[in-house]
């Protein structure tokens, strides 16, 4: 995955009521008829965050003659968390997208302009840091 891909999944989970439907549709698929009914909101604002859902790959739908069900993609959803969970391990500085933010940030380490630098490495030592 890339920075994007992350950005698009973490938009369509930045939202509360798109938390909701991904935590009920881990218990399993359901249609946009049972989501309204337990959501309490019409159908038209769910099929909004169902389509931001669908656009990040995290809910997938099946056609079942007039009827379409949800389902939550968990491998999808698995993948995003622990990948970005394994990108974080990788070093600032080997990161492409981000060499601009890993320069200043070894310059500020430098040489601190900020006063909360110096009583930050106070206070770790005080921690055991």
């Amino acid at each position: 995955m890339n920075l994007k891909d992350w950005e698009k999944a973490f938009k369509a989970l930045g939202q509360h009521l798109r938390l909701r439907i991904i935590a009920l549709l881990a218990e399993g698929e359901l249609c946009v008829c049972e989501l309204e009914e337990i959501l309490g909101i019409t159908q038209p604002a769910i099929s909004q965050h169902l389509r931001v859902l669908k656009e990040a790959d995290l809910v997938w739908e099946e056609k079942v003659s007039q009827w379409v069900f949800y389902h939550l993609n968990k491998e999808k959803l698995a993948a995003v968390l622990q990948g970005w969970l394994a990108y974080l391990e990788v070093p600032l500085g080997d990161k492409e997208e981000f060499a601009a933010d890993y320069e200043k940030l070894q310059q500020l380490l430098e040489n601190p302009k900020v006063a909360c630098r110096p009583l930050r490495k106070m206070g770790n030592k005080e921690r055991g840091g």
